[in-house]
This record gives structure tokens, sequence and C-alpha cells, in this order.
């Protein structure tokens, strides 16, 4: 039933005809449905892959980046270049991601607190020490997910 309301707002959108008023959240489903579906061109601001479109960011990264999206899909813009102190700053975060994710994948403990002693935002507010117990107490939280993050 659902589908078959959805298909007959698009059909009247098609026509020109308002079927109903719909209010649109802050999200962006919305002009991705509007955009792909009905084919009027709309911007978004999506997380994609880098590839080149941020030129001096890692290419293996992943950006959040204007994106047209229209009948035939999402497509990511180019950018170009950032200026060299946000691309340093960037890149320190992007490497910052890399490394939590190698050591959740290695499963490997003490990575992840030095990586989290690494990271700018959190180095700003927080001690050596006090970035080690807010971090036994996220792996607390989360022992039932990684349960090999739990103090040996």
């Amino acid at each position: 039933e659902h589908d078959a309301l959805l298909r007959n707002y698009l059909e009247r959108e098609r026509r020109g005809e308002r079927a109903f008023y719909l209010d649109r959240s802050l999200d962006a489903g919305s002009y991705v449905i509007e955009g792909h579906a009905l084919n009027r061109p709309q911007v978004i601001y999506s997380n994609v892959g880098n590839s080149g479109l941020i030129e001096n960011l890692p290419r293996d990264g992943c950006v959040e980046i204007a994106c047209l999206v229209d009948g035939n899909g999402i497509h990511p813009l180019h950018f170009g270049k950032l200026p060299t102190q946000l691309a340093a700053l960037d890149s320190a975060h992007m490497m910052v991601h890399d490394l939590l994710v190698q050591a959740l994948l290695n499963e490997d403990r003490e990575a992840a607190v030095q990586t989290l002693m690494l990271d700018p935002l959190t180095a700003a507010v927080c001690s050596l020490t006090e970035i080690r117990q807010l971090f036994d107490e996220m792996a607390a939280t989360q022992q039932n997910y990684l349960p090999h993050f739990m103090k040996q």
C-alpha cells in the first residue's frame, strides 16, 4: 500500500500537480529522492570516497563534498585543492580515523588507546591519564560488541 501511495504521489508530481504538501526534514534523503526519481537536479553534501575530488587529501579516505543528484544518480563534484593549512589539519584527522580502524581490525587495545591520544580534539581537553580513563569507560560500555578491548 505504501509503494502504491508513493507511485501515485510521484506520478502526480510529474504532471505538475501537488498531491499533498510535505514538510522537508533537514535530512538530505528527500532531496536525493526528488533529484533522482523526478530528475530534478539537487545539490547535497555527502560523504564519498575521495577519488581525487579534493586533490591534496588522501585518495583512500572519505570526504564530505557537494554532490549533484539527478535522474542518473549521485555525482560527487570535483573541489580541487584545499588551502594547505586546512589540508594538513584534515589529513591528520583522516590518519587518526585510519589508525582507529586498524586498531579495531587488529583487535589491538593499546593501539586504540594511543589513537585516541593522537586525536587533536581529545588531546586538547584531556590529559593522557584522562584519555586512558575515557577509553576504559567507552570500552566497558561497548564490551558486548568489542570484548577484546576490555582491560586485561
